[in-house]
């Protein structure tokens, strides 16, 4: 936890918001807070330069107003400035090479009433290189919130038992262990269609045991060397017989994060994000950590 965590700023509520939930992070992690700011999209290529000067020193203003009153409420952390020419998801995914954390809201500037994620939200969380996370607006003054009712909070992390990611464990122990609060570690699972197909017999309730039993164990089995690794933690775990996002979303109401993954793997350059990940983005009302993990 020694890299900086960083925050993307563009003057929405929902960037400040935000950036009030990175320098919380900050001071638990004892490292500097840094704020960017990307160049706004350009309706053309033919802008007058006087345009293009203007937009640059507005976000200038815009950064220092904001570390100022960053600094004043939170004097214990470094908060640096960063004004990009690139535009904000472009700038935000090549300053999280560097950086330990990547924080954003749920949405900034652009977009229409409803629109639940944005474009730059989704784009940092699917291509970025540290743990991205997404701060909905709603969440309200949560930097004014004490140290006690953070604690008070669970961290929820979804994990697939049958292909644990140790990325996202990693995060989610961690996370626990630095707020000092529980930890409750969610493993969703589905009969199989086959085994609930029309054509075939329906699943028995002492089958339906005997399989939730197996889950159980797999997960147990999965999280053994985190709980060796974190023995102050404590975890409770859930193997949910739902949809994984639906499970994740029941679960993680009040929590003060909710983690979940992302794999690495995809051949595109802009990254992609699952199901489950772009569902849980969608509907959560805490906020939520994307891990990258190459599982």
């Amino acid at each position: 936890m020694s890299q900086a965590v960083l925050a993307g700023v563009d003057g929405s509520e929902s960037s400040l918001v935000a950036a009030d939930w990175a320098a919380v992070e900050a001071a638990v992690r004892g490292v500097p807070l840094r704020l960017v700011h990307g160049s706004p999209p350009l309706p053309g290529p033919a802008v007058p330069g006087s345009a293009t000067d203007r937009l640059r020193e507005l976000g200038e203003l815009l950064l220092e107003r904001v570390a100022a009153d960053l600094r004043d409420r939170h004097p214990d952390v470094e908060v640096l400035c960063e004004q990009a020419g690139d535009a904000p998801d472009t700038a935000l995914v090549a300053a999280s090479s560097d950086a330990g954390l990547l924080v954003v809201g749920m949405r900034g500037t652009g977009g229409f009433d409803g629109l639940a994620v944005g474009r730059v939200a989704l784009r940092t969380a699917a291509a970025a290189s540290c743990p991205v996370v997404l701060v909905p607006e709603r969440l309200g003054t949560f930097a004014e919130r004490t140290r006690a009712e953070h604690g008070a909070a669970p961290v929820v992390g979804g994990l697939n038992a049958h292909r644990a990611a140790g990325e996202v464990a990693d995060f989610a122990f961690l996370a626990a262990e630095a707020y000092g609060t529980g930890l409750r570690m969610v493993h969703a699972w589905e009969f199989p269609a086959e085994a609930v197909s029309s054509q075939t017999l329906v699943v028995t309730e002492e089958d339906r045991a005997t399989w939730e039993d197996q889950e159980e164990l797999q997960l147990s089995d999965a999280l053994r060397p985190w709980r060796e690794r974190y023995p102050d933690v404590v975890v409770r775990t859930d193997v949910m017989l739902m949809h994984p996002a639906e499970a994740l979303l029941h679960v993680s109401q009040g929590a003060a994060l909710l983690v979940v993954g992302r794999r690495t793997r995809s051949r595109s350059p802009e990254g992609r994000l699952g199901p489950v990940t772009c569902a849980v983005l969608q509907h959560a009302g805490c906020p939520v950590a994307v891990v990258p993990h190459d599982g």
